[in-house]
Order: C-alpha cells, then sequence, then structure tokens
C-alpha cells in the first residue's frame, strides 16, 4: 500500500511540475533528445547492436525453428494416438 501511495505521490508532482515547466520546456527538452539520437557517434553505436543482433538472430533461427517443428510433431502424435484410441483429442 506505501508502494502505491508513493507512485501515486510522485506521479502527481511530475504532473503538476511537467504542467508548469509547460511547452517550451518540452520543447526543450525534446529538441535536446534529438540531438543526442541523431549524433554520429550514438547512431554507430545503435547499427553495431543492430548488427548484432541481426547475426545472433540469423545464427540462432535454425536452431529455433528445429524446436518448434519437433514440439509439434510430438503434439500431432498426440492428437493422433487419442484420435486412434477413440479418446477426446486433448487441449492444447
Amino acid at each position: 500500500m506505501q508502494g502505491r501511495i508513493l507512485f501515486v505521490a510522485g506521479a502527481t508532482i511530475g504532473y503538476v511540475l511537467g504542467a508548469r515547466a509547460g511547452r517550451r520546456r518540452y520543447d526543450q527538452i525534446k529538441a535536446a533528445a534529438d540531438r543526442v539520437w541523431n549524433d554520429r557517434n550514438v547512431q554507430k553505436s545503435v547499427n553495431d547492436v543492430v548488427g548484432t543482433v541481426q547475426g545472433f538472430v540469423k545464427e540462432k533461427a535454425p536452431e529455433v525453428q528445429d524446436a518448434v517443428v519437433g514440439q509439434a510433431k510430438k503434439v500431432a502424435a498426440k492428437v493422433k494416438k487419442a484420435d486412434d484410441d477413440g479418446a477426446p483429442s486433448p487441449s492444447i
């Protein structure tokens, strides 16, 4: 309960301060954030991370595909067996 009260109090204080700061301060903060995001070094880092993640995904995709296909075959075999036994199909 104390955590909720602190959260609501913090949100209220943030709202009030934000409302007082107004649109001009918001525009200043947004402009600063845009400058940082569009910085050459930041974009190089972002591109490096994206490249690393894409390489990892390409490397692991066959393993994930094999795991999914293997699990699908197990489920299909269970359904077929239940169907052959005349028992109701299991819910998945």
